[in-house]
């Protein structure tokens, strides 16, 4: 679950295919435990990531990891200029792992062919699908999380 994402049990039980009872019990341990915040909202519980947690931003780090996030940021930064922002949408800013990793990338003089390049190596270094969109300036409704940002 990411800082931005929020979950009520229900949700989670279908996502998971788990009785309620069970992952309720899992998010009292969570939420006792401080890992995760939890608030009312239309009489419904929802839970969300306590980034104030002490272990919040090592936790983040190990699921970039896994995920293979932190090598997308770390190959981007290496060979392109001028990259503002790094940001992550679709099914993964939602935290649902469904092999389709959509990112955008904000920034000037940004190499399309570079980066058409570099989506298979990135997809055979991490195992799932890789799709980058070039913008100059990206504004969306839609929830997204920001990997990196060069701005001020």
């Amino acid at each position: 679950m990411s800082q931005a994402n929020k979950a009520h049990l229900n949700g989670l039980a279908n996502e998971f295919g788990e009785s309620t009872n069970s992952i309720r019990k899992e998010l009292n341990n969570l939420y006792g435990a401080g890992y995760l915040l939890k608030s009312k909202s239309n009489n419904k519980i929802e839970y969300n990531v306590n980034p104030n947690h002490p272990l919040y931003e090592t936790m983040r780090k190990v699921v970039m990891k896994h995920l293979g996030l932190d090598d997308i940021v770390e190959t981007v930064l290496e060979k392109m200029g001028n990259i503002e922002k790094i940001i992550l949408i679709g099914d993964y800013a939602k935290g649902i792992d469904s092999g389709n990793i959509e990112v955008i990338l904000t920034g000037r003089d940004l190499d399309m062919e570079y980066i058409s390049n570099i989506e298979n190596k990135i997809e055979k270094l991490i195992n799932r699908k890789v799709t980058f969109y070039l913008s100059s300036k990206f504004l969306s409704e839609q929830q997204n999380i920001i990997l990196y940002t060069n701005e001020v």
